[in-house]
């Protein structure tokens, strides 16, 4: 066994040309084990064979043959006999030979094929008793050939001393080219006459024409009616005559020849009417000849071969009337024209349809079918209902042969059956499942390119669907064949488009009936597919599941669970380490929290970090941007990433890292408060300050939660709600993909994150930013205003030792540029390091505290507050103006509804001054 396996594996791969790790090779070698396994040719069946037997000995005795019947029997009896595993075998061979054996058998035929029991065998005893006969002669010596013969000598020279039996008749051998065949052989003298006859009769010879002067020889030629006839008919049989000549393509007419009783020009007139019959049968004859490659040519090809097989018929019928001597029919050449317009009304139509295709510019073989399709509508039109009937005929079937292909496609999903002229085609190179949908297979829409009529083209999307369908449910292995022996159609005919005579739809037009039944055949398959696969994705594939578990990684639906990982990141990021980026620790963490779902697949949980969270770990640490480096990433099932593409996927990690951002600066915020209450020793602070501090943080908590609630509460939990809606009423694969296609734009929109709303995304990434920096500064003046504090007992007993008067020392906290929370970052580490410093020296304190930290005034604090009170108010006024602006020309209800959120306040009172 192993040995067949291997030269099958040699014989497909030579054969195939494909190497033995592809997907082609698998599949034929599938389909080649099957071959082998299933038995090819069954046993006979002896009963079958015995039941024929007895019927065919009843056929003897209904015709009366009993001798027959009798003898079969009798053989039969005896076969019975002599008993062997092989008899139904032969006897089914006998009778599948076996030519009319009522008519053609006889018993003494049959008897004749019996040994002759009488007969003896013939021995040399027999002839010669005694032996002595022809002992005296050297017959069974050895011949010399070589001596005394020559090539010139005569043959009767090899042995001139040989003596012939007294048996054999010396014939003289005579030279076959000296011979002369006798004339009585082929004809006696009772036949002078009918010879006589059939010569007379032949006008084309110069004999025929003895009884006309040498002019009129060569120019006109007397014939008859009768004759006229039988060179026309025998010219639309397209045999060679003399009336008529075939020169280019074309039948011309022999002017030479007249009728006594008719006009030059009533004869001319027929006869050019006739030839030019016979110039576009000739073209129909001549494209029968031709062979064909394309199926649905093949096909055409056959029916223009029967139609001229009848055309024939009706030729040869009307000869052996007019030749006929009982005949009554009228000898007329008009009437001949007319009978062979009449019969040949569908042959001209094919001849007229041939030429078209040989002109056609594009040389496509399914200009065919589409010519076809024209004249079918073009006869229905014209009210021509017999010639319509037989196109119609014509065109499904060709139609048939043609929509195999398709019909496998959408039956089984398969384009092995389907040649090069076909309007779907399949990218091999890729074998990635996840690309199931949208790589592996292409439409061509184009007619010129593809094989696509013009009567398809309205269907070929839904075929294309349809097809792809299949396809996904065999790699599901989800449909067996019975499921596909119920959902095929059988073939469509013409009855399926005309069903009677008296139907009323034999009154509509024809391109609208075959409209409605092929989109009843694509229908009925699209439908069967598509709910096949729906039910695949939903109960197999775990579609719905697989949507709920990227709503709560992305989309944070349970702030429950987001809140560790949150936390964990933030707290990476705010000890200023590079580490914070690790993908392999925060990918334990999330799968750590997501795990507790049952509908998410921990394994399949993946962080990623971009590469310049470890080049730059520094950079922009305080502004949110630094998120954008991270993302969560979801390995979905193959037929779920089918649907959600990862186009759909990189949508989702922006959502979820606009989200991760606004958390982050609420985090920030809540942070500094919750530190500023636990502080017992709280600093001394002007009204001014901490009144416009408290402002500001109340503000910007409100900014962020209205921002946040809104893109979650209301944004996205409408918007996946009526995702859900979308795909529980979708037809198919794609109009799946549409809708979550659909979904995520109208997420990227309403979230701010579009291309055409990036100025408005910015703003909120600088309010961002902003809070940020807010919280920041705070958190920083209170560590200095601490570690003034500890410092300020050792300067002030070193004054009184050195008799320096003690002074109050202030630090001046700066904000201006873009890198302030980089400077925040330092400024904090260098404070903590001030606090281990012991320095002796007043001035070397007032220098080292220059290099640690930016000292501040409380005034430039204010002033500080007051330029975040300003840029705050700035950006929420832009981002009202703006939402409203997107809002009346895009009409998204949720721009304005956050608008006029942001606006609950007026500008001037939003912040005290």
């Amino acid at each position: 066994m192993s040995s067949v396996n291997t030269v099958m594996d040699d014989l497909i791969t030579l054969v195939a040309k494909t190497d033995k790790d592809t997907p082609r090779f698998r599949n034929l070698k599938r389909r080649a084990d099957d071959t082998l396994r299933s038995p090819l040719y069954a046993r006979t069946d002896q009963f079958a064979v015995a039941k024929q037997l007895a019927g065919l000995q009843e056929k003897f005795q209904v015709l009366s043959k009993d001798d027959l019947a009798d003898a079969l029997r009798v053989r039969l009896t005896e076969l019975d006999e002599h008993r062997s595993p092989w008899f139904p075998e032969i006897l089914s061979l006998l009778l599948q030979l076996a030519d009319r054996p009522a008519q053609l058998s006889r018993v003494d035929r049959i008897e004749k094929l019996k040994p002759d029991e009488d007969a003896t065998v013939l021995s040399w005893t027999n002839l010669d008793v005694s032996g002595s006969a022809f002992c005296d002669e050297d017959i069974w010596e050895s011949v010399d050939f070589g001596a005394g013969s020559s090539e010139d000598d005569d043959i009767s020279s090899i042995s001139s001393h040989s003596q012939l039996p007294r048996s054999f008749s010396q014939v003289p051998l005579v030279n076959g080219d000296d011979y002369v065949i006798p004339d009585d052989i082929f004809s006696s003298g009772e036949d002078d006459e009918l010879v006589a006859s059939i010569e007379g009769v032949q006008f084309w010879r110069e004999e025929s024409m003895s009884d006309i002067s040498k002019h009129e020889k060569a120019s006109s030629r007397l014939v008859t009616e009768l004759q006229a006839i039988r060179e026309a008919i025998f010219m639309l049989q397209g045999l060679p005559t003399s009336l008529f000549w075939r020169l280019d393509g074309n039948v011309e007419v022999d002017r030479r020849y007249t009728l006594s009783h008719l006009s030059y020009g009533s004869l001319s007139s027929l006869m050019r009417t006739l030839s030019s019959y016979g110039t576009k049968i000739d073209l129909l004859r001549e494209f029968a000849k031709s062979p064909q490659t394309v199926s649905y040519l093949q096909t055409f090809h056959r029916s223009i071969e029967d139609s001229l097989c009848k055309f024939d018929l009706f030729l040869s019928n009307m000869q052996s009337r007019y030749l006929s001597p009982r005949t009554t029919v009228a000898i007329s050449l008009l009437q001949l024209s007319e009978d062979v317009y009449r019969e040949s009304k569908l042959l001209l139509l094919l001849s007229d349809l041939v030429s078209d295709l040989r002109r056609s510019a594009d040389n496509s073989p399914i200009r065919c079918l589409e010519l076809i399709y024209n004249m079918v509508c073009m006869t229905q039109a014209a009210g021509d209902d017999d010639s319509f009937t037989i196109l119609a005929h014509t065109f499904f079937s060709c139609f048939d042969t043609y929509a195999r292909p398709i019909r496998d496609w959408m039956e089984k999903g398969q384009l092995e059956g389907s040649t090069g002229a076909f309007f779907i085609h399949e990218n091999r190179e890729t074998n990635d499942l996840r690309n199931l949908w949208h790589n592996r297979y292409r439409l061509e829409k184009q007619s010129e390119s593809a094989s696509l009529p013009k009567f398809i083209e309205p269907f070929a999307e839904k075929i294309f669907v349809t097809g792809k369908s299949m396809v996904f449910l065999r790699h599901l292995n989800m449909i067996e064949e019975c499921e596909w022996q119920e959902a095929r159609k059988s073939s469509l005919k013409f009855e399926d488009t005309h069903p009677s005579t008296s139907s009323p739809s034999i009154y509509l037009p024809f391109d609208a009936l075959l409209e409605a039944a092929i989109s009843k055949m694509v229908n009925d398959c699209h439908k069967f597919a598509s709910s096949r696969l729906r039910t695949g994705l939903d109960e197999q594939c775990g579609l719905w599941t697989s949507l709920e578990a990227l709503e709560h990684i992305y989309l944070c639906k349970d702030m429950s669970v987001i809140a560790p990982i949150d936390a964990k990141i933030f707290e990476l990021i705010d000890r200023g380490k590079g580490g914070w980026s690790d993908r392999f620790l925060l990918t334990e963490v999330a799968q750590s929290a997501f795990g507790t779902m049952n509908f998410i697949d921990p394994s399949r949980l993946i962080v990623r970090s971009s590469r310049d969270a470890h080049n730059k770990p520094h950079s922009r640490s305080r502004s949110v941007k630094i998120l954008n480096t991270l993302s969560f990433d979801y390995v979905l099932p193959w037929p779920v990433a089918n649907i959600i593409t990862k186009h759909g996927v990189t949508s989702y990690q922006r959502l979820a890292t606009f989200l991760m951002q606004i958390r982050r600066a609420k985090y920030l915020i809540v942070k500094q408060v919750l530190e500023r209450n636990h502080e017992s020793d709280a600093p001394s602070r002007s009204k001014g300050s901490g009144t416009l501090s408290h402002a500001l943080r109340h503000h910007m908590l409100w900014f962020l939660n209205v921002l946040y609630s809104h893109l979650t509460d209301f944004v996205i939990s409408s918007t996946t709600e009526s995702l859900r809606k979308a795909l529980s009423t979708a037809t198919d694969v794609d109009s799946m993909i549409a809708a979550h296609h659909s979904y995520m734009a109208s997420l990227e929109e309403q979230c701010l994150l579009s291309e055409n709303l990036r100025p408005l995304h910015q703003a909120t990434i600088t309010l961002l930013d902003l809070c940020t920096s807010f919280a920041d500064m705070q958190v920083t003046r209170y560590k200095q205003y601490h570690a003034d504090l500890r410092k300020t007992p050792r300067r002030q007993s070193k004054a009184l030792s050195t008799g320096m008067t003690p002074r109050k020392t202030r630090y001046e906290y700066s904000y201006g540029d873009e890198d302030a929370s980089d400077k925040e970052d330092d400024e904090s580490e260098e404070g903590e390091k001030e606090e281990n410093d012991d320095d002796d020296d007043d001035d070397d304190e007032v220098h080292s505290s220059s290099h640690r930290q930016t000292p501040f005034h409380e005034f430039q604090f204010i002033q500080r507050l007051r330029d975040i009170q300003d840029q705050f108010n700035r950006l929420i006024t832009f981002m009202a103006a703006g939402l409203k602006a997107v809002g009346r020309i895009d009409g998204q209800i949720s721009w304005e509804m956050l608008a006029e959120k942001l606006e609950w306040r007026k500008e001037g009172r939003l912040l005290p001054a």
